[in-house]
């Protein structure tokens, strides 16, 4: 990890995916993220494949470099164990509905009042102010509400979920951005804030950045659609003897391309050189595309369009990113041994800082295993700490 924000403690309520994905480049950035999880964990700590219980395959590959303290928040002991930490923290981030922060008392009014240099980041479904706030939202809901799901080349298809969490990943992105951006501004004011993530309003943003299209302007100059991107030619191609990623785009691509395979009528075409003009016809150019490359191997054509620095690339199964020479020259994964799973395979953070100072990664955390070191760098004695064992309030794992 890096130590871009060592001494920034972050207060991590948020499961899944949306939140940790956000905490945990905020852990491999160098805060303290401190994972504060119910006595049941995160429900993602359950999504199969697993060694152990509790330790799934998905939690490890989002929870690196976090503490894990197990706190029953429902309790008057755990609320107020939490309010300690509180105030001393530099980020509060959760994932819950409106009407479940409000029954645990954890709103941005009371939590700010506690530390007013707090950056409170509410990681949500739907805007606080719109009607669907308090409704659930999860990604293959989000991905049908914002229109992905029906983005399909054929109209006549049946919708489609892109088969990634797609929107906890982009909201977590979004939620990243608006804690880093506030953090800044604390340095300038002194002054913490609120900040909300919402995931639909996340990925209709993501969407429409390049598909609002023509209903940019007032009236409107055109459809809700990047023509570009809807080609129904717009896809891997196949060739000879399997498939490949291929995309000229600039002039100069299409022109050596075109001289290519012979179609010089088209490269010296008027419309094909001026950019607006080409833009749109461009499923004429991707028709031709899909037309000439069953006539060579994808080795062939991979040869040629580097040779003539064109964008192209093979088509990879997942499996093959696994041996990939270009992840493994940058050290992309990374094995490390885990104290309770053995030996794990990890994803480094892709982001690289150059001359940044760095330490060694920590992996996912057991849940609560942090608890008492937690607790002890609070300035809470063991007694303490085990009153609130006793009480309920806290779970140690192994104790």
């Amino acid at each position: 990890m890096f130590e871009l924000l060592k001494g920034i403690t972050v207060l991590d309520l948020s499961t899944v995916v949306f939140g940790p994905f956000a905490s945990q480049m905020l852990a491999d950035f160098g805060a303290d993220v401190i994972k504060i999880e119910s006595p049941d964990g995160d429900i993602f700590r359950a999504a199969a494949p697993a060694r152990s219980p509790r330790m799934g395959a998905g939690y490890l590959n989002l929870n690196r470099n976090k503490r894990s303290i197990s706190l029953d928040l429902k309790t008057a002991e755990g609320q107020a164990t939490l309010d300690r930490l509180v105030a001393d923290a530099d980020v509060f981030l959760h994932n819950m509905r409106p009407q479940a922060i409000e029954k645990l008392d954890l709103g941005y009014e009371r939590l700010g009042a506690l530390n007013d240099r707090l950056i409170y980041c509410a990681a949500v479904g739907f805007g606080s102010d719109g009607p669907y706030a308090n409704d659930p939202a999860y990604d293959d809901v989000i991905q049908s509400m914002t229109g992905f799901a029906s983005m399909n080349i054929d109209p006549d298809a049946e919708p489609q979920l892109l088969p990634t969490i797609l929107t906890d990943k982009v909201a977590g992105l979004y939620a990243l951005a608006g804690i880093l951006g506030a953090l800044l501004s604390r340095e300038r004011t002194g002054q913490g804030m609120a900040v909300e993530a919402a995931m639909f309003e996340s990925l209709a943003s993501f969407m429409l950045v390049e598909h609002l299209s023509g209903h940019i302007f007032e009236p409107p100059e055109g459809t809700l659609r990047y023509d570009r991107l809807t080609s129904p030619h717009r896809r891997p191609h196949r060739t000879a003897d399997g498939h490949i990623a291929a995309l000229p785009y600039s002039t100069r691509h299409w022109v050596r391309f075109l001289r290519l395979i012979g179609r010089d009528d088209l490269a010296e075409a008027d419309w094909v050189c001026d950019a607006s003009r080409r833009s749109e016809r461009i499923g004429e150019l991707y028709a031709v595309l899909a037309d000439a490359m069953p006539a060579r191997t994808s080795a062939e054509w991979l040869t040629e369009f580097r040779r003539l620095d064109i964008p192209c690339g093979p088509v990879n199964r997942l499996e093959d990113l696994l041996d990939d020479p270009h992840l493994a020259a940058v050290g992309f994964f990374q094995r490390v041994a885990h104290p309770s799973e053995g030996a794990i395979n990890t994803l480094r953070q892709p982001l690289r800082f150059i001359d940044a100072p760095t330490r060694p990664d920590t992996p996912a955390p057991q849940l609560g295993i942090d608890g008492r070191t937690v607790l002890h760098d609070y300035g809470m004695d063991d007694a303490t700490i085990d009153a609130l064992v006793v009480a309920g309030a806290l779970r140690l794992p192994n104790e």
